[in-house]
């Protein structure tokens, strides 16, 4: 299963149609043809009441081929990063609470992206991946066209002990350290897609730094 968001809405990608029909709210759609596809997407995106799509097709890889050919595509890297007292960095850009991330350079591996967009964006060095997390899809509207941006994430460490500095020119207007227990007060402004980074990171369990 794929799962997409849009704001605070969720497109799924499923080969499982009665798992999903009987148990979730929200309007149902089996694949039939691109053309078909692009004018429920279009649809979607304007019905702002209906906070769930699900599409089916019993071939989801060629079903999300089909669905990326609907979108700019692009690629980002970020970072759920760690210091040595087990506190985890988080962010304010535009005035949502975030993780740090960022679009792929040319050639750049998610790796790499992912460190260098956390490194650039709270001004921490001595940063090294310990673990690989479920990447993330989301649409976001660009210059009047719609962009399907797949985010790979990545657990972090660093041993810096310097303070952290916001990147001001992406937007950003705060970077700070919190108790893996303080992370439930973000919840209420920051993105769907974050919360489930955040729950595979087991952050919203309190006591476990997630290292």
């Amino acid at each position: 299963m794929y799962k997409v968001f849009y704001q605070d809405r969720i497109i799924y990608l499923t080969d499982n149609f009665s798992s999903h029909f009987y148990n979730s709210y929200g309007l149902f759609y089996k694949f039939y043809d691109l053309n078909e596809l692009s004018d429920l997407l279009k649809l979607f995106l304007l019905l702002t009441k209906i906070k769930n799509l699900f599409i089916f097709h019993t071939n989801i890889e060629s079903l999300f081929t089909n669905f990326s050919k609907q979108f700019g595509n692009i690629n980002a890297g970020g970072g759920v990063l760690f210091n040595e007292a087990g506190k985890v960095m988080v962010i304010k850009r535009r005035g949502k609470w975030d993780l740090p991330k960022g679009k792929f350079k040319k050639e750049e591996r998610p790796e790499e992206a992912a460190l260098r967009e956390t490194e650039e964006e709270v001004g921490l060095s001595n940063l090294t991946i310990t673990d690989s997390l479920t990447p993330t899809y989301h649409i976001y509207e660009e210059s009047s066209k719609f962009i399907l941006k797949k985010t790979f994430w990545f657990k972090m460490k660093t041993s810096s002990n310097h303070p952290p500095v916001p990147q001001e020119e992406e937007e950003i207007t705060k970077a700070l350290w919190m108790q893996p227990e303080e992370i439930q007060t973000i919840l209420g402004n920051t993105y769907l897609s974050v919360v489930d980074v955040l729950k595979e990171s087991r952050l919203l369990n309190f006591g476990q730094s997630g290292l």
